[in-house]
This record gives structure tokens, C-alpha cells and sequence, in this order.
């Protein structure tokens, strides 16, 4: 058995290097993001997809308190039979049993508590390739897409958690000597202790799209400042996380903890099973990622927890001008393609002024800024080999519906069209649809449109882009936000607006950085400021919602006081 204090001293160097990386925001990884044999290892891939394939069509191993049958709910938009059966959880067997587990967690104390969520974070990373076959064939990412998404990147994102959590809980001392001075007697003199206490059971609700990328930072955040937690997956996308939470079973039980204290909740789609644990007495933190409806719910009626949440919004491109037109049309075409636009990051609504747009190659109109578009799309994704790898596949038949459904419309600029993938002939793969709109069609462009749509809106002006832009965000929400503009004023505008609607800003992108990609340990994701997300994982309150300090009180003991006195 390792102690968690023998694994806090194991990775006691990387987690300074996270901390310090946490706190610099300059570009720093633990986790290498190519899938190469000179990285991994020359048996890493075929190793990890034998891994995969052997969970394949067979119940998954893994122990749920209370369990009642089994389920099997996912399918893989590339044709892969998959049917991995789960054992069915009972929302208050998981609960009994996290509650059960949670003292013995608390004794251990933030630093062997993060000791812990290292070794499983590391032990995650060495089956990478297995955790990428899995997300690929769940959410129907493309295969370098989920390894890097669905492994280092989230990889870096759970240890940036774990330094922030770690961090926020280690800031009071554990103890510390208070000594008031009495007029002609000896100090008062007390012996203070603060214990940082988790705030109770953790849920964590996993979203279709970035199973792992977006349930880390909460699974970790909560673990480190004492929580259990209960991993509730989206029943699309169950595997990366019956990964996840086998590993971290493995990883308590061998540092002699009950592996409740992360548990796995499957259920059939329509059981309810997320709103009954998230409305429990017990559960006191919720973190989900999905739809606006459910996140909305959430926040109104999962009163007795604090809530996160990272919901779906209207990221906006405000296009002044520039002066690279060909980088601004290549940049803001792989935005829109990257996974089929299956990003709570992409651009939706695209602001062009009807005057037009000066740049580099002239001033070009509404209309031309809109063919222009649709042509640097089809230059991204003639080659099928390419575009399967650009866009993934897409799972999720609302996504299909609301492409057809904008297909349908009268002004559409660039319509979508189907891919083969010569890899997976039984591939769902489409091309984004981008329609032209008026500033005027608000009921349109207001509404969130999940997946590869876009709206190019004419607008009167820039100054009504970036009234347009405040006022949508405000009222829906946004992740992300662009502008291009060669005029540092617009740009100062922007940054404003930016500020009032509560939003990230990306300027100018017309290289490698895209603005639907955030970097762990430097990016923050979501600003807690408008609609779309509660908190951003490095913000304070991201943690600090999470656990409470404790603090006892005694008076020194005699001797004590005599060996104090004698240092005075």
C-alpha cells in the first residue's frame, strides 16, 4: 500500500510546477499532446486500442454500490458496434456510500488528498490512447482530436484543478500560536487549528461532447477539498468516464480508502437520475455541462448545493477590418468546421457591417464577405481525407436536425454537405451551413443553434456589431468572443463591450490560435460574468465553493507556556 502522503511526495515537484504554472498563465503542459510513438512508446497505440476494443460488446468492470441490472445506451457515429453494458446505479446507495467514505477522506488532509488526484491523473495519461479510441467512438470526435481533447488536454485541465484546489485550501496554516499581551499579567496564549472541510457529496454530470475535458476540473476540484464524488456520464458518452472512475476506485483502494468515495452513475436515457441526485440533501456541489433548459433547472432547484454550470451561449465575431484577409477567412473556417462545430466554443453570429469590410485585398460587401467565406470553407474541406479529420463525426441527431432545419433557409451562403470517411464508410460527417441574415433577424440568430451553424448579420454599423453583440451576450450568454479590426479605437470599443457583456475577447486570430481552443494553466474558460458558465476553474470561487475551513481553539498547555516564555 502507498500511503497519500507517500504520493504527495511522489509528485510534490510537479505539483509546484502546476501551481506555479497556475499562477504565472504562460504556456505550460505536463501532459505531451501528440499521439507519437517517440512520446508514448512504440506499443502505446495498438495496446491502447486492443485495451478499447476488448471492453467492447461486455459488461464493464467496474463495482457500483447498490447496482440494479445493467444498462447500454451509447452508439458510435462512425458505425462501431460498441455495446459496453454498465451496472445501473441507485442514486441513494451511491449517496450512502459516499457520505460513508467522506471522514476517512477528510483525514487526509489537502496535501495526501492531492497526492491521490496526481496518481490518478497519471495513471490516466498512460492509458491515453484507450481513453482516445473511447472518446472517438462516443462523441465522434475525430481520432487525434480525442486523444488531445479527451486526453492530455483534459489531463492538464484535471491538474490544473487539483493546483488551484490544493492552493485555496493550504492558504490559513493548519496551526498557529495567538498570543493577546495583558496589562501586568502573562499573554493570552491559544493553540488555533484549521481543518479545510469538503462542503459535502459532489455530482459531477458529464456532457455528450467533451466527456473528460469538462467533468475533470470539477471531479478534481472537489476531490482535493474533501468531497466524494458521484460521476453521473450523459448515457452517449458513458466509457472515457467508466474509464475515468475505474481508475480513481483503483488508485483510493490501493492507498487504503474506500473507492466510494467516486462512484459511477449510469442510467437509461429518461431515468431523471441527474435531477434526483442533484436536488439530494446530501449532494452539496453540482458541476454540469450541457443544454441551457437543464442548466437553468439546476441552478433554480438544486438549492442545498452550489452550482456550476457551463451552458450553451451566442459566440459572437464582430468583422471591422483587417489587414490579412485570407488569415482572417482561414482562421474563422476552421473555427467554424474544428468537430462540426460541436464546441461550446465556436462562433455562431458573425457581425459584418452593410458597408462593407476594408482589407488588405479591398473593401468587400456583405455578400462577398459571405462567398468568400463559403469559399474558404470549401478549400479547408474538398479533400475528404482532410475534412473527416477537421469535423469529426456528429452523434447527436438535434445537431442534425437544427442543420437541416438551417439549411432550409431562403439566404443560406454556404449550404452543408455530406463526407464520406473511407476509414468508417457508416460515418455521419457534414460540412458547417452558413446563412446570411439581417440585424433585424433576431429571433433567428438569438436562439442557440448547437453544431456546425453559422450566421453571417448584416448590421447597420460597427458600433451596432458591438451593440448588438453587448445586448445578445448579456441576454444568452457567450464563451468566447472575436473581433477584427485594424483601428485601435474598434478595438478599445470591443474590449469594452467585452467587459460589459461579460465575455472572453480574441483579437485579430488569423494564425494557429483559434478562439474556440483555451489552453489549460493559461486560458480561462468561461468568466462566471454572463449566462453561459457560473465560474471559470481558476477563478477563486471555482474552489472556495467547494469546502469550508474549520477552526478550533484551546489555550496553550502549561509547559507549553513555560517554553514559550523561555524562547521570549
Amino acid at each position: 500500500m502507498t500511503t497519500p502522503t507517500e504520493l504527495y511526495e511522489t509528485h510534490s515537484d510537479l505539483l509546484d510546477q502546476a501551481i506555479r504554472a497556475a499562477s504565472a498563465r504562460d504556456y505550460w503542459s505536463a501532459f505531451p499532446e501528440s499521439p507519437s510513438k517517440s512520446v508514448y512508446g512504440e506499443q502505446a497505440a495498438p495496446d491502447g486500442e486492443r485495451a478499447f476494443r476488448a471492453l467492447l460488446g461486455k459488461p464493464f468492470p467496474i463495482e457500483v454500490p447498490g447496482a440494479d441490472g445493467t444498462v447500454s445506451t451509447e452508439r458510435s457515429p462512425y458505425g462501431v458496434q460498441l455495446g459496453v453494458s454498465y451496472p445501473k446505479a441507485d442514486p441513494l446507495a451511491v449517496i450512502a456510500a459516499a457520505r460513508a467514505a467522506t471522514p476517512a477522506w477528510r483525514a487526509v488532509g489537502p496535501q495526501g488528498r492531492a497526492g491521490v488526484a496526481v496518481e490518478i491523473i497519471k495513471r490516466i495519461n498512460a492509458r491515453s490512447f484507450e481513453m482516445a479510441h473511447a472518446v472517438q467512438h462516443t462523441t465522434g470526435q475525430a481520432f487525434v482530436m480525442a486523444f488531445q481533447a479527451g486526453g492530455p488536454h483534459a489531463q492538464d485541465r484535471a491538474l490544473e484543478a487539483v493546483a488551484v484546489a490544493l492552493a485555496a485550501s493550504t492558504r490559513i496554516p493548519v496551526t498557529s500560536e495567538w498570543a493577546k499581551p495583558q496589562r501586568g499579567g502573562d499573554p493570552l496564549r491559544l493553540v488555533k487549528t484549521s481543518t479545510p472541510v469538503g462542503r459535502g457529496v459532489g455530482l459531477v454530470i458529464g456532457c455528450t461532447t467533451f466527456p473528460t475535458w469538462n467533468s475533470y476540473p470539477g471531479l478534481f476540484a472537489s476531490l482535493v477539498t474533501g468531497n466524494p464524488v458521484i460521476v453521473k456520464p450523459h448515457p452517449g458518452a458513458v466509457l472515457p468516464l467508466a474509464i475515468t472512475v475505474q481508475i480513481c476506485r483503483e488508485v483510493l483502494s490501493e492507498a487504503g480508502l474506500s473507492p466510494d468515495l467516486v462512484t459511477l452513475a449510469v442510467e437509461e436515457p429518461g431515468d431523471g437520475i441527474a435531477a434526483t441526485l442533484a436536488t439530494h440533501p446530501d449532494v452539496r456541489i453540482v458541476d454540469f455541462t450541457g443544454s441551457s433548459e437543464f442548466g437553468n433547472w439546476l441552478e433554480a432547484n438544486a438549492r442545498q448545493a452550489v452550482v456550476y454550470t457551463e451552458k450553451s451561449g451566442l459566440n459572437t465575431v464582430i468583422v471591422d477590418s483587417t489587414d490579412d484577409y485570407k488569415g482572417l477567412l482561414r482562421n474563422l473556417a476552421f473555427s467554424l468546421s474544428l468537430y462540426s462545430g460541436q464546441m461550446c466554443t465556436t462562433p455562431q453570429n458573425i457581425l459584418v457591417p452593410q458597408g462593407g469590410v476594408m482589407t488588405d485585398a479591398g473593401r468587400r460587401s456583405v455578400e462577398e464577405f459571405g462567398a468568400d467565406l463559403s469559399a474558404a470553407l470549401d478549400k479547408l474541406l474538398g479533400d475528404p481525407a482532410r475534412a473527416a479529420g477537421t469535423l469529426g463525426a456528429i452523434v447527436n441527431d438535434g445537431v442534425l436536425t437544427r442543420l437541416t432545419e438551417a439549411g432550409g433557409a431562403a439566404t443560406v451562403v454556404h449550404p452543408s454537405a455530406e463526407v464520406a470517411d473511407e476509414h468508417h464508410p457508416g460515418a455521419t460527417i457534414r460540412t458547417p451551413v452558413v446563412v446570411r441574415l439581417d440585424a433585424a433577424d433576431d429571433k433567428t440568430y438569438t436562439r442557440e443553434w448547437f453544431g456546425p451553424v453559422s450566421f453571417v448579420i448584416a448590421t447597420e454599423s460597427t458600433a451596432h456589431s458591438l451593440q448588438i453583440f453587448t445586448e445578445t451576450v448579456r441576454a444568452h450568454g457567450a464563451l468566447t468572443a472575436m473581433v477584427h479590426s485594424t483601428s485601435p479605437d474598434v478595438l478599445a470599443a470591443a474590449r469594452e463591450a467585452a467587459l460589459d457583456a461579460g465575455v472572453h475577447l480574441a483579437e485579430n486570430l488569423t494564425g494557429g490560435v483559434f478562439v474556440n481552443q483555451t489552453a489549460a494553466f493559461s486560458d480561462l474558460h468561461g468568466s462566471g460574468a454572463n449566462p453561459a458558465a457560473t465560474a471559470s476553474l481558476s477563478d477563486d470561487y471555482f474552489v472556495s465553493g467547494r469546502f469550508f475551513t474549520v477552526q478550533s481553539r484551546h489555550h496553550l498547555p502549561a509547559a507549553e507556556k513555560a517554553t514559550a516564555g523561555t524562547d521570549a
